[in-house]
């Protein structure tokens, strides 16, 4: 038996280390991000680059600012094509989650249903979401639905191939352990691989939304008269280079929150997976 003290202190140890890890690899990426933005700035304000083709980072953050308040050029204030899209890409990710994941653990746990629908999935994977459009527009129209589904398949695929990886990858040693124990192979599915496969899942949801938050611009294409890709469509419609730079960095930050958030999500979740 080890002195518990002594594990304590190495525990707290670990934790005060992964702090100090944390506070490090933040420190980098904001040092890493002005940097950037300077090289940026300068570039602009020597004329290096010319500011038809590219706005300045100061013009940037302006045109945000300015676009709370004023609908010019797209006829829509920011939060508003914030809201929509938003709603686009959630209904999208949301309805993948929901048919994806179980989907790719019934596929990698399940021979015979790996082999029924695995043909299927492997022929329209290949596919890019872009692709999909002609057809949705005949199928469904120019609405939301239509739209949604464009972000649905970006997320869809990901999400079946991780949760899939993930559960096939179950350790053989648990599931005969199990199997001494009496359990049914249904009860092993859920007691054993779904567990086993939620840290590839996640990993899959992480690039999944980060997926179907960049097709943004590709799904508001669909006739759209709101959404951060509409604007963005705006913009180079009127050549204001700043609406449209400005129009890519909230989708960026957007998205680093997004994904940020289902991280924090998947930590929750998975308290018992060692850091």
């Amino acid at each position: 038996m080890g002195n518990p003290n002594k594990i304590e202190n190495e525990v707290a140890a670990l934790r005060e280390e992964n702090k100090k890890r944390k506070i490090r690899t933040i420190v980098r990426g904001i040092i890493s991000i002005l940097t950037f933005l300077i090289f940026w700035q300068l570039l602009c304000t020597f004329g290096i680059v010319n500011d038809k083709v590219l706005a300045s980072p100061i013009q940037v953050i302006n045109a945000i600012f300015t676009k709370i308040v004023d609908p010019r050029p797209d006829g829509n204030i920011l939060i508003v094509n914030i809201l929509a899209s938003f709603k686009l890409a959630m209904i999208g990710f949301f309805l993948a989650l929901i048919a994806g994941l179980p989907l790719g653990l019934l596929m990698g746990w399940y021979r015979p249903v790996d082999k029924l629908l695995r043909p299927i999935f492997e022929m329209i994977r290949p596919l890019p979401p872009i692709a999909w459009i002609p057809i949705v527009i005949v199928l469904l129209g120019i609405g939301t639905v239509a739209k949604s589904f464009i972000i649905f398949f970006t997320t869809f695929v990901p999400i079946v191939i991780n949760s899939y990886t993930g559960i096939r990858e179950t350790n053989q040693v648990y599931i005969n352990y199990a199997k001494t124990c009496g359990y049914s192979n249904w009860k092993i599915f859920c007691t054993v691989g779904i567990p086993s496969a939620m840290p590839l899942a996640f990993a899959g949801m992480v690039i999944a939304l980060g997926n179907g938050w960049g097709t943004l611009i590709a799904a508001e294409m669909l006739a759209s008269s709101s959404g951060l890709g509409y604007m963005i469509l705006m913009g180079r419609n009127y050549g204001r280079i700043d609406t449209i730079i400005a129009g890519m960095l909230v989708i960026g930050l957007i998205g680093l929150g997004l994904t940020t958030t289902l991280r924090k999500v998947e930590n929750r979740v998975l308290k018992w997976r060692l850091k």
